[in-house]
């Protein structure tokens, strides 16, 4: 590198630093280091990377309370992600989505309902979280002793749950006992225990500084408290965040300095250019970037990348596992275990034989993307709610289908626009249906097309081939052009869906875009005033980043009736199946939407869309027995629903098994196990402010409300009686505690229950703002009509001790309230209990 006066400034050495400190390393010939994309997703199935197994969106998995399911989970991801890194190598494919460090899972602590990315959580309660997020690392990491399967990276570090909007040059502002009792407990188990050797720090400040540039948390407590040795990579673009929006320094050259100094090896940004400024203005040294580099290099040693893959034991998994028979079934029993039942009045479920015409309505019953999530592969095989109930209902039952109304004011059922609106010229000068496309082998149409054709129908599903022969799969545009003419003059809404992105053109002007790669474009569809028999041009431009290319033309017929279609179905029914919910188009990351309940990708509202709302009453004063399955990722507040629908499901985002899983459970085939991992809470005015990272009043540790449906709950289709609990050993401070439990399924069926250890500290001397309850274990147990287990817990030292104001850890004698069983204690639950009792440590 060269000054402007061109004075040698810089060693080669640099260069190395300069081409690996940031996300896409450049291939370094003279060392024989390749290049390498380090961003890889991986939250619940390898993401944007072509097809794969879709498992349920982290929240769903997080109501399994299955610790063992997350590591198998998270073995299978890995299996997949090391099967399809090899081939994209012998491909001579280094790109990202292509590698093997995987930024998953995020661990953050879903404080308040209104986040839109708590979707991607395990919840509210550090203790589930840590448990969930450790068992996945493993899965994902690997049990070699030289060698990582994938290098997992808890995200994101630390102190970070919104406002999406404001998360750029947001400063939440914590307690030191918030943040040790809330906000770091399950990252330090993820790091100390699961051995994670990569953690993404967050776009905020937490208490003034970058997270992204925060001595005490990267310096001091990640590495010099937890002993952490690895990679910390920024969130994308978080260190611009440090100059151009937290405002902390004065200049890139300084932004890129601090972060470098304060811990963050890995840019995902192009900020880390600036280094070399940075050094020429001595902020730093050519040691500090050592530092970094180090750590980064061995990384990749560690993953196998330059040893011969005979001696990397992961590197001969084939491609035939991915979506394998093994993995379709993880992903089955994933969906199954993350449903929740909420309510079933009078044993309305399972559905009876007598039921003979079953209508399915909701906007949510058969469409696929609510079913994804967000940070989503794309699945083989899927099957949606109305689907899964049609193909399981017996034989003699009639299913019918109607979405009854669209997803919320503004996001609508879209169908695919009709092939006869469109047309254009061949090459032999005759007018034909569809349009003419130019394909291209790079994604920004340069050069001359690959080939020229018509399309007559512009509905592509290209999954992980090309688009044609000739063309890669994974970096090609398309320039589809012709007219476009609609039989009746109105006000059409007009669109487009696909991965990867697109822009569409009428008449030159343009209409609508969308980049649907990374998130899922709720405002797809706009709207025009078309007139009827002219012809208007229409141009659309598509490119594809990666495997898994997609396009649709899309539109909003005008003579919808969906409220009358739907009512008329539910009369002719004997019971009636409610799909409704969210989806990620409604919350999620960074969501450039507004609308009534909903800001950016978070929610401002708590209940349902008031269209869906409207819909449930109006179908509900038909008379007809309603079960109400709800699809979403946050708490829902269903006051009105929980007072007069007699049966409610919650199925999140389910992933690619969901209707069947939820087929399953409607029709018996399937007893419910999943329990919440947050809290319903009744109003969002019983929260405070969003933008507040206080503890006080939030999650069911600090809750002083009433919920509608506690943390923890969950019903089942069978009863369990707990009896003979016993406290093992005299409790002596630093002893372990040791408890056992008997558990009988009462019932008539089989089940899985979810035992529950809370502990409450009875001291009066300690803070007014200890938790009320703390969870403190957890087990799963599968249990045969009429069957009785004995569950053992070993309760450390550690369990009975709390932070003080100063967020300092204590264990000292006092009184605790342990309460054991099917849930918190003081919550009605009509298909288990739960014993509690007192002890003194000593």
């Amino acid at each position: 590198l060269y000054s402007a006066s061109g004075k040698e400034l810089f060693s080669s050495r640099l260069m190395v630093l300069l081409l690996t400190m940031s996300y896409n390393n450049q291939e370094i010939t003279r060392l024989n280091i390749p290049a390498y994309g380090w961003w890889n997703e991986a939250l619940h199935g390898v993401a944007f990377s072509g097809r794969a197994t879709v498992f349920p969106q982290p929240i769903g998995l997080a109501a399994s309370w299955n610790k063992e399911l997350l590591f198998n989970i998270g073995d299978a991801i890995s299996d997949e992600a090391r099967a399809k890194h090899h081939e994209f190598v012998r491909q001579e494919k280094r790109n990202n989505f292509q590698g093997l460090t995987y930024w998953a899972p995020n661990i953050n602590i879903f404080r308040d309902p209104r986040w839109g990315r708590g979707i991607e959580t395990y919840g509210e309660d550090p203790y589930l979280t840590g448990r969930m997020g450790v068992h996945f690392i493993k899965g994902l990491q690997g049990d070699d002793e030289k060698y990582f399967k994938l290098i997992a990276t808890p995200k994101h570090y630390a102190v970070h749950s919104g406002p999406e909007p404001e998360r750029h040059r947001f400063n939440a502002v914590a307690s030191d006992k918030d943040l040790y009792e809330t906000y770091l407990p399950h990252f330090r188990e993820a790091i100390q225990e699961g051995g994670a050797y990569s953690i993404m720090s967050a776009y905020n400040r937490f208490n003034g500084e970058s997270c992204s540039a925060h001595p005490r948390l990267l310096n001091e407590i990640l590495r010099e408290e937890w002993g952490f040795e690895g990679v910390v990579v920024s969130d994308c673009g978080a260190v611009r965040d440090i100059f151009e929006y937290h405002k902390i320094v004065d200049s890139k050259e300084e932004a890129a300095a601090i972060a470098l100094v304060s811990g963050c090896d890995l840019n995902c940004g192009d900020y880390y250019q600036f280094l070399s400024g940075a050094l020429e203005q001595n902020l730093i040294t050519e040691e500090d970037i050592d530092v970094g580099l180090r750590r980064i290099l061995l990384a990749r040693f560690k993953l196998g990348m330059f040893d011969p893959e005979v001696e990397v034991p992961y590197a001969s998994i084939p491609m035939e596992t991915v979506n394998s028979k093994e993995n379709q079934a993880l992903a089955l029993l994933a969906a199954k275990e993350s449903l929740v039942l909420l309510k079933n009045d009078d044993e309305l479920l399972p559905i009876s034989d007598e039921i003979k015409n079953i209508a399915v309505i909701g906007p949510n019953a058969n469409d696929i993307d609510v079913l994804l999530g967000n940070y989503n592969g794309r699945p083989f095989n899927i099957t949606t709610p109305y689907q899964g109930i049609k193909n399981r209902a017996p034989e003699g039952v009639v299913v019918n289908y109607a979405p009854g109304t669209d997803l919320a004011k503004g996001v609508y059922m879209i169908e695919d626009l009709p092939d006869t609106f469109l047309f254009t010229t061949d090459s032999d000068g005759n007018r034909v249906q569809g349009l003419t496309g130019e394909y291209y082998n790079n994604k920004e149409w340069k050069g001359q097309p690959v080939t020229t054709q018509v399309d007559p129908s512009i509905k592509f599903d290209w999954q992980d081939g090309s688009a044609i022969k000739g063309m890669p799969n994974d970096d090609f545009s398309i320039r589809w052009s012709g007219k476009i003419k609609v039989p009746s003059s109105g006000t059409y809404k007009l669109g487009g869906e696909g991965h990867h992105g697109y822009k569409l053109y009428i008449n030159d002007s343009l209409h609508v875009s969308d980049n649907a790669f990374y998130h899922i474009n709720a405002k797809r569809i706009k709207e025009i005033q078309l007139e009827a028999d002219t012809e208007y041009d229409i141009k659309i431009d598509y490119f594809a980043y990666s495997g898994d290319a997609n396009f649709r033309l899309v539109w909003v017929p005008n003579d919808r009736q969906l409220e009358k279609d739907a009512l008329e179905l539910a009369e002719k029914s004997d019971m009636v199946i409610m799909i409704m919910g969210l989806s990620p188009r409604l919350e999620g990351e960074e969501l450039g939407i507004y609308l009534d309940g909903f800001a950016g990708g978070d929610r401002s509202k708590l209940h349902l869309p008031q269209n869906q709302i409207d819909l449930i009453r109006n179908i509900s004063s038909t008379g007809k027995p309603i079960v109400l399955v709800l699809l979403n990722g946050s708490a829902l507040a269903l006051n009105w629903e929980n007072e007069n629908i007699p049966a409610i499901v919650d199925a999140w985002y389910p992933g690619q098994a969901a209707g069947e899983a939820i087929a399953s459970l409607l029709f018996g085939d399937y007893n419910p196990s999943g329990r919440l991992p947050i809290t319903f809470y009744k109003s969002v005015k019983d929260l405070p402010p969003f933008e507040d990272y206080a503890m006080t009043n939030r999650t069911y540790r600090y809750f002083q409300g009433d919920p509608l449906y506690p943390f923890g709950y969950g019903l089942s289709f069978t009863q369990f009686k707990y009896g003979n609990f016993i406290i093992e050993d005299a409790a002596q401070l630093g002893d372990t505690v040791k408890l056992s439990v008997e558990i009988t399924n009462i019932g008539d069926r089989d089940g899985s229950e979810v035992t529950q250890v809370y502990v409450t500290n009875n001291r009066e001397d300690v803070d007014s703002d200890q938790p009320l309850r703390s969870l403190k274990a957890f087990e799963k147990t599968y249990l045969k009509a009429g069957e009785t287990k004995t569950i053992h817990f070993k309760l450390t030292p550690d369990k009975f001790g709390f932070y003080d104001s100063e967020g300092a850890f204590n264990i000292e004698p006092g009184n605790f309230k342990i309460t054991i069983g099917g849930g918190q204690p003081g919550y009605h639950n009509p298909t288990t209990e739960t014993i509690s009792t007192e002890v003194d440590i000593l």
